[in-house]
């Protein structure tokens, strides 16, 4: 018998009338596809077979979060923890398949875990220019006896050439002035005095600790085990892709990419094997149309946590 969720509890779920129905709006390639045919579409099939059918050089932006060299069930696509090198020659194969879909001058930003890091950067240092590695705080974790938490993940900005969009004051964090300087006619230095406290813009870092991990009682949550925030890909997008501007996930899930291009006026194509990860995404671009929010981020910038007085960051 189905437990009844508690009445805060928002995570999205899709009935088996709704997986019949959205299942019908994915799409399976078979043959050559414009960029006219998948603009805007999720795609059900596997990596592989799917990147054989798409055009080349079509995507501005690749947000690519593959599978991490660990032991995961993804509702029944189960992916197991490999030896070293058999993990590296999968995810060469990943790359390889995914760098003809990419444009000249576009932008490749890769997830990982700190292990899966060590044996993913050689790779994309032969293949692509490595910008940076993001580190970013995920606050849920399970503590450890015998060493210490595991409480971070990677993402590693790379590019195709030397040629290459980032929009450094689209991504600014506004934070809290706890001890705000002035100047010597008593005028704020660098941060902005108002009715509701003192703030200033930041530059963003490569160091992320403003980033909330979905969960029951957030409207963008899901069951998928390894779901990545809104606001985290918020972030990817504005830095790297103009309004209009075309972003692949190779590796959708229940969406999260796809939601934050429509949200943010860019173009989408999201493939994912999963065909009830894929109707989850489908359901959640359906209610974009009603709420464009994305937590955390709002008046043009992005806020730190709990930074604002109204609404959760």
């Amino acid at each position: 018998m189905a437990t009844k969720k508690a009445s805060r509890n928002q995570t999205l779920s899709c009935s088996a009338a709704e997986l019949k129905r959205l299942s019908k709006k994915l799409l399976k390639l078979e043959k050559p596809a414009t960029v006219a045919d998948i603009k805007d579409r999720l795609i059900n099939q596997d990596l592989f077979a799917a990147a054989q059918s798409l055009p080349s050089e079509f995507a501005d932006l690749i947000v690519l979060d593959p599978p991490y060299n660990l032991s995961k069930d993804f509702h029944g696509h189960l992916f197991k923890s490999r030896e070293k090198l058999e993990y590296c020659s999968y995810f060469e194969e990943v790359i390889d398949a995914l760098l003809p879909l990419l444009k000249p001058h576009g932008t490749v930003y890769v997830c990982s875990d700190w292990k899966t890091s060590i044996l993913i950067a050689p790779i994309l240092e032969e293949r692509l220019i490595v910008r940076n590695r993001i580190t970013w705080e995920r606050e849920k974790g399970r503590g450890a006896k015998s060493n210490w938490k595991n409480n971070t993940e990677d993402i590693w900005f790379c590019t195709r050439s030397d040629k290459y969009l980032f929009n450094v004051d689209a991504v600014k964090l506004k934070r809290k002035v706890i001890a705000p300087y002035r100047d010597t006619e008593g005028k704020p230095k660098d941060w902005d005095e108002g009715e509701d406290g003192n703030y200033r813009l930041t530059h963003p870092s490569n160091v992320w600790t403003d980033i909330t991990i979905p969960f029951w009682s957030m409207p963008e949550n899901t069951d998928h085990p390894t779901q990545k925030p809104e606001k985290l890909i918020a972030k990817l997008v504005l830095a790297s892709t103009k309004p209009g501007d075309m972003i692949l996930d190779p590796f959708l899930g229940s969406g999260t990419t796809a939601v934050v291009a429509k949200k943010l006026g860019r173009h989408f194509v999201g493939v994912e094997q999963n065909t009830e990860y894929g109707c989850w995404a489908q359901k959640r671009l359906a209610a974009v149309e009603k709420d464009p929010s994305i937590q955390g981020y709002a008046e043009g910038v992005f806020w730190d946590r709990n930074a604002r007085k109204s609404g959760r960051m």
